[in-house]
């Protein structure tokens, strides 16, 4: 249940991000100080999320640059070049790469995207 609610927050994140900055070029974009901000904050919600998956689901996610996210999180937090460049890849790189691997995830497994119930070992509901 916590890769189904892990990646779901990826993808509406992502979602967000390409809704955010459709059509702008990277000067209108870092311009921008609201459009950035909010971008910067839907890329720290994808980041932290993907921070938190499990190896075991990242490894069954292969395709999906999960080293990239980590290095992008954590040049957010600098500031200057290094933030503008980390903001700008994942805007133009990053997010739509991730997001298109894990529609193709979702239809290649999609048992790594559903909700189940954790079951009761002994069996036994309250």
């Amino acid at each position: 249940m916590l890769n189904a609610s892990l990646l779901s927050i990826i993808e509406e994140a992502g979602v967000a991000v390409l809704t955010l900055t459709e059509g702008l070029e990277k000067d209108e974009f870092l311009a921008s100080r609201l459009t950035r901000a909010e971008t910067q904050r839907q890329l720290k919600i994808m980041g932290e999320s993907a921070a938190n998956l499990p190896p075991q689901t990242q490894a069954l996610l292969a395709e999906v640059d999960w080293s990239g996210w980590q290095r992008v999180a954590q040049r957010l937090g600098a500031s200057g070049d290094a933030e503008q460049e980390a903001l700008w890849f994942a805007v133009r790189s990053l997010v739509p790469a991730t997001l298109m691997w894990l529609r193709v995830y979702r239809t290649n497994q999609p048992e790594v995207f559903e909700c189940k119930p954790i079951s009761d070992p002994g069996g036994a509901r309250p």
